[in-house]
């Protein structure tokens, strides 16, 4: 059984079409399996409308593909559903509108402009006027934990010590410290993204694969068999490499 991964897309349409071909040239060699993305669909990217366009077009036509809520798509749903609703895992004097979370970016996909200038309550507006109720129906149903083989696969990482019924979505689609920093196993194999670093690594107890696609970086997308874990790359699989100094960013 071999599963595959794509890390954070952010809104780069162009990205998620080349992991997806990647997965396509493995898949053509290797046999079908099921494809997990781990959220954060949107933000910072040009084409955040492509990219939900993208993934729900595959899954209508049957795709064998899986999309978990990362904490933009979060963002970005709590955003049109009440604007001045504070985010629990959001710094306090930050909101999605600010140029640092990508919201306007996002809002600029779907023909929304100067988000980030405007006040709030016109953006709102503006905003539900043009994302189509489709899309916010889709970011709504997405899951924020997926179990397949010997993986969990989610978008941030686990609270540990909890059990995994028991783990909270804020936690799921933001923790960071207390869980990065964890040498236990989890059980399962952590399949992750939200916190960019370099390049898709394997540290054992989990597989971070969230290689900076939002900051000029590359997508990811991995094979996983087992608890072992390779790069999709055009030269075909390259085993994943062990921890290394983390990027780390705030949101």
């Amino acid at each position: 059984m071999h599963l595959y991964a794509i890390g954070d897309i952010h809104g780069h349409l162009n990205l998620l079409k080349g992991a997806h071909d990647l997965i396509a040239r493995d898949m053509a060699q290797h046999g079908p399996g099921q494809v997990i993305h781990v959220g954060d669909l949107v933000d910072r990217g040009p084409d955040s409308r492509g990219v939900i366009d993208f993934l729900m077009d595959g899954i209508a036509r049957g795709a064998d593909w899986v999309v978990l809520k990362g904490n933009h798509d979060r963002m970005f749903s709590r955003f049109l559903n009440d604007p001045l609703e504070p985010e629990p895992g959001l710094r306090a004097d930050l909101g999605w509108l600010h140029p640092k979370l990508g919201g306007p970016d996002t809002l600029a996909s779907y023909g929304v402009k100067k988000a980030a200038d405007r006040p709030i309550p016109k953006v709102h507006h503006d905003a539900l006027a043009a994302v189509p109720q489709t899309h916010r129906d889709f970011l709504a149903a997405r899951p924020t934990m997926h179990l397949a083989g010997d993986c969990v696969f989610v978008h941030a990482g686990l609270r540990p010590g909890v059990p995994l019924d028991r783990q909270t979505e804020t936690d799921l689609v933001w923790i960071r410290d207390i869980f990065l920093v964890e040498v236990e196993s989890f059980g399962p194999l952590v399949v992750h993204g939200h916190t960019a670093i370099r390049e898709a690594t394997h540290y054992g107890n989990r597989i971070n694969i969230d290689s900076s696609a939002a900051y000029g970086g590359p997508l990811s997308a991995v094979v996983i068999e087992g608890r072992e874990a390779a790069l999709l790359t055009p030269q075909g699989r390259m085993k994943l490499p062990g921890p290394q100094p983390m990027l780390f960013r705030e949101e």
